[in-house]
């Protein structure tokens, strides 16, 4: 059963029959006609038009309850769209130079590596020198070192090293075995002392004086630099420089270019001469001399530089 509409302008399915009155014509079926129709029939009184039609009028007043009911049913229907629309997953859409710009973002630039060596001559001398004892009982070993070591720490002090730069770096004390490894035939005790000598130009002297009058019984010496900070900045400072002229000449060659520096990184060695051991054998005219040679401090770094 069906509303017809016969006056398209009205809103409702329906038409005005004149003297206030509102006529709708209700369609259908004979029977579901009678069964649905005679209600309205008996309420607001109407007509047949045809086997399928019958004609109902109605005060219009019905009319503006007619027309709050159907926008009620429209505002439910459009209400449960939004809630279906909702329901669904919903896809954020960017346009695609936008994703482009985000997602294949790239900063042209020029890397390079530059790398420099600072030669520099040595200023402090580190000498490591150590004496031993041995005797029948370990605690005796003990006693004969602790001699020693004070005779070998009181010929470093009179050679003018101050005691912050005298350090112990080894203590021992264990058994002696036999040659077939079976029995103990007595103990050794030893110590190893690390000093710093300032004056590498006359290293050799000290080295003469605690082999001689200290009774060192093994002695080396290597050689280093106060300050390494300072070459190794100054190094670094020219392997920079070395980055960015091979990065200017690139640039140029490609018709472009540089611009600020994004990253720098850098690795820096150092090279030690080698560490030098004397035998304590020598006699008390001869004169130990020790070269000094040169130090290499290398730096080598990477750059990236952008384009202008």
């Amino acid at each position: 059963m069906r509303l017809r509409n016969f006056a398209q302008s009205e809103p409702l399915l329906g038409t005005t029959a004149g003297g206030g009155k509102l006529e709708i014509t209700i369609r259908g079926t004979l029977s579901d006609l009678g069964t649905r129709a005679a209600p309205l029939r008996a309420e607001f009184g109407g007509r047949w038009r045809s086997k399928e039609e019958v004609a109902i009028t109605m005060p219009s007043a019905i009319r503006q309850t007619l027309i709050t009911t159907a926008t009620a049913t429209v505002c439910a229907l459009v209400v449960a769209l939004v809630v279906v629309a909702a329901a669904r997953p919903v896809i954020l859409q960017t346009p695609l130079t936008n994703v482009a710009a985000t997602t294949s973002y790239f900063n042209p630039g020029v890397i390079t590596g530059g790398d420099a060596t600072v030669s520099k001559r040595p200023d402090i001398a580190y000498i490591n020198v150590g004496v031993e004892a041995q005797a029948s009982s370990a605690s005796q070993a003990q006693k004969d070192l602790a001699t020693l070591a004070n005779k070998l720490i009181a010929k470093a002090k009179s050679l003018g090293i101050p005691d912050k730069e005298i350090n112990t770096s080894g203590y021992s004390v264990g058994p002696i075995y036999s040659n077939d490894g079976r029995n103990i035939t007595g103990y050794q005790a030893g110590i190893s002392l690390n000093l710093k000598w300032h004056n590498v130009d006359n290293v050799g002297t000290a080295l003469d004086g605690l082999v001689q009058q200290g009774g060192a019984t093994r002695i080396s010496v290597s050689f280093g630099l106060n300050d390494p900070k300072a070459a190794q900045a100054e190094a670094r400072s020219q392997a920079i420089a070395d980055a960015k002229s091979r990065a200017t000449a690139m640039a140029k060659a490609a018709g472009v270019q540089l611009g600020q520096v994004l990253r720098i990184t850098d690795q820096t060695t150092v090279s030690r001469p080698p560490m030098y051991e004397l035998a304590p054998v020598a006699r008390a005219a001869d004169s130990t001399t020790v070269p000094v040679g040169e130090l290499e401090v290398t730096v080598q770094v990477e750059v990236d530089f952008a384009l202008a």
